[in-house]
């Protein structure tokens, strides 16, 4: 019964997170976009498969640019977010030199995986300024 408790408190926290980051996204286009491509990257490389973050590298970065070039919505113009979103970018041209210099897929895979740390990073400090 205690294990079913945490179960349901554990899902609970996923469900406000999930409602938390989805008016993030609506809120802020230019961070569903990055997300597009942080997802559809991140999590093959998981699983062993690097092909598609080597091959949208350069998109992985330019969408981390263009964060900082968009409409940011003024609740989430903090310091603390437009650092992250500026350690993003810079995090995402070092992915891509890795990927540029044919570098190992383990260091590759620690690189997406420290960008993608960084743009939850942000979508936790987006859902702390909405409260």
């Amino acid at each position: 019964m205690k294990h079913f408790k945490l179960f349901l408190v554990f899902i609970l926290v996923l469900i406000v997170n999930s409602v938390s980051a989805q008016s993030t996204f609506d809120k802020w286009p230019a961070i569903k976009e990055f997300h597009e491509v942080m997802s559809a990257t991140f999590h093959p490389a998981e699983e062993g498969n690097l092909a598609p973050i080597k091959s949208r590298s350069e998109e992985m970065m330019n969408q981390a640019a263009q964060l900082l070039k968009s409409a940011i919505p003024v609740e989430f113009r903090t310091d603390k977010i437009l650092a992250a979103a500026q350690k993003l970018q810079v995090k995402s041209k070092g992915l891509h030199r890795l990927v540029q210099s044919q570098a190992t897929d383990d260091e590759i895979l620690k690189s997406i995986t420290d960008l993608h740390n960084t743009f939850h990073e942000i979508v936790g400090l987006c859902s702390e300024e909405k409260k």
